[in-house]
C-alpha cells in the first residue's frame, strides 16, 4: 500500500508512527509533516489545505490511500477531490464534515436524530446574543459557529465574561470568519470523554476513548487551548456507558448523515459530556484528536491500515479491533505565551534521553530544524506519551520523559491525569 498521511502536527506524526509498522505498507509520505514524521515517512512540502496540490501528488505518485489528519481539509473537500480522482480517502465528505465545520449544523443533526445535547440558540448578530445572555444568565457556554483550531470556545461563569467572548469573536474578530455567527448553550456538568468512532458510512466501531485537559493552566485554569495532554482509557467511561454512547449518539448521527445523503466515512469524535443523565454530547469532530490520538495509538494492538481500508470500502460490519491492556498518558509542551502570542525558534535539547526512557514516545508538533537544530515552530511544540500496565505507570513513564527535555523557552501542565489517579 501506498500511502499519504495529510497534516503536520503531533496527531500526524502518531499516525504515521502507527501506519509505519504495518506489514501492509509499501511507501508512506507525509504532507507537509515535520522532523518526527521524516524518521518515518518522506515529507511532502504541501500544505495540509492546498486540495489540489494534494490530489495532484496523489495521482502522480499512484497512492492507494491518504488519511487526512486535521478538520480544514476535510470541511474545505479534500475527500470530495480525491473521491473524483479514484483515490480512496479515510475522511468525510464536505457535507458530512460540516459535523464540525458548523456548530449549529451538528446541533440540527442532533435535534433530527434525538441525541442528547445541550440546549441551544444560534445568533448572527452580537446585540441579538448579548440580549440573550442577560435573559438567560451565567453559567453559559458560547461558541464560534465555525472552525477555530480549539480556541472558539468559552465556558462562562459570569454574564460579563460571556459578553466578552461575543464581543471577541463576533465584533473583533478574534478568529476571523469562524466567529461571526455563535451558538450559545447551556453549561453542563459532570466529566468530560473524548469519544472517537472509525465509520464506513453505514457502520460505526469504537475507535478507544480519552480524558483531554483543554485549559491552558494547572487545576483547569486559563484560557481553553488545542489540549495541554491526555490520558487512556479514561475510568470514568465504563464499557456500559461507551455503549450507550454509540446507541445513542453516534449511530443516531451516522444514520441521519446517511438519511440525508451524505454518509459519514472516517473517525467521528464525540466529545462527551458524562452527566447524571447519561452521556450528552458537546460538540463532534470529524477526525481523531490532538493530543488524544498520541495516547490512542500506542495502545491499539491491531495493524491501524486495514481497519482504515475497510472504512473506505464499507467493511466495518464484521470489523473487530484488538486494544493493548495497558494506560498511557500524553503531555503536551508548548511555547511559552500559548494560546496567546509565543515567539517562534527557540532551541529545543537533544530528545534522545525523553526518548530512552522506558515506556516513553516522544512526538513531534510544532517544530522545525534550523541550521541543524531543533527548533520550536508552533504553540504546542512536543506531545510526550508515557505507557504502561495502568495509568499510574503511564503517567510516570510520562513526566520522567518529559523532565529529560531541555527547552527553557517551553512549558507543560504537571497535573495531567491527576484527578483520574485520586490527586483531586
Amino acid at each position: 500500500m501506498r500511502v499519504l498521511v495529510v497534516g503536520g502536527g503531533g496527531r500526524e506524526h502518531a499516525l504515521c508512527w502507527a501506519l509505519a509498522g504495518s506489514p501492509l505498507l509499501t511507501q508512506l509520505w507525509c504532507a507537509p509533516g515535520n522532523p518526527g514524521t521524516a524518521a518515518l515517512a518522506e515529507n511532502v512540502p504541501i500544505a495540509a489545505t492546498d486540495i489540489a496540490a494534494l490530489v495532484a501528488f496523489a495521482r502522480a505518485q499512484a497512492l492507494d490511500l491518504v488519511v487526512p489528519g486535521p478538520e480544514a481539509p476535510l470541511v474545505a473537500g479534500l475527500s470530495d477531490a480525491l473521491g473524483l480522482a479514484g483515490i480512496a480517502c479515510c475522511g468525510p465528505s464536505a457535507a458530512a464534515a460540516r459535523l464540525e465545520g458548523s456548530k449549529s449544523f451538528a446541533k440540527e443533526i442532533c435535534a433530527a436524530a434525538g441525541i442528547p445535547t445541550a440546549r441551544w440558540e444560534r445568533f448572527d448578530e452580537a446585540a441579538a446574543a448579548r440580549a440573550f445572555v442577560r435573559r438567560r444568565g451565567a453559567p453559559v457556554v458560547v461558541k464560534a459557529d465555525g472552525l477555530a483550531a480549539g480556541k472558539g470556545v468559552v465556558v462562562a461563569a459570569s454574564v460579563a465574561e460571556a459578553e466578552a467572548a461575543i464581543e471577541a469573536f463576533m465584533q473583533a474578530r478574534t478568529l476571523g470568519a469562524a466567529g461571526a455567527s455563535v451558538v450559545i448553550e447551556e453549561c453542563l456538568f459532570g466529566e468530560e470523554i473524548s469519544l472517537f468512532a472509525l465509520c464506513d458510512g453505514a457502520h460505526a466501531i469504537p475507535f478507544g476513548a480519552a480524558q483531554d485537559h483543554k485549559r491552558v493552566g494547572e487545576g483547569d485554569t486559563g484560557p481553553n487551548t488545542g489540549g495541554m495532554g491526555a490520558f487512556s482509557p479514561p475510568p470514568a467511561l465504563t464499557p456500559d456507558l461507551t455503549e450507550a454512547a454509540m446507541a445513542r449518539i453516534v449511530r443516531p448521527a451516522l444514520a441521519e448523515l446517511a438519511r440525508q445523503g451524505t454518509p459519514f466515512r472516517g473517525f467521528l469524535f464525540a466529545g462527551l459530556m458524562l452527566t447524571a443523565d447519561g452521556p450528552s454530547l458537546i460538540e463532534f469532530n470529524v477526525r481523531l484528536g490532538d493530543p488524544e490520538t498520541q495516547c490512542l495509538l500506542p495502545r491499539l494492538h491491531s495493524d491501524l491500515l486495514p481497519a482504515l481500508l475497510a472504512a473506505c470500502d464499507g467493511e466495518l460490519g464484521d470489523f473487530a479491533l484488538r486494544w493493548r491492556p495497558e494506560a498511557a498518558l500524553a503531555v503536551v509542551l508548548a511555547a511559552r505565551g500559548y494560546p496567546g502570542a509565543y515567539a517562534g525558534g527557540s532551541r529545543i535539547g537533544d530528545l534522545a534521553p525523553a526518548e530512552a526512557v522506558p515506556g516513553a514516545l516522544v512526538f513531534h508538533s510544532g517544530t522545525a530544524l534550523q541550521d541543524g537544530a531543533l527548533v520550536a515552530a508552533g504553540g504546542r511544540v512536543l506531545t510526550v506519551c508515557g505507557t504502561g500496565p495502568d495509568l499510574p505507570a503511564a503517567h510516570g513513564a510520562a513526566y520522567r520523559a518529559v523532565g529529560a527535555i531541555a527547552w527553557p523557552d517551553g512549558f507543560y501542565r504537571r497535573d495531567i491525569g491527576r484527578r483520574a489517579l485520586g490527586g483531586g
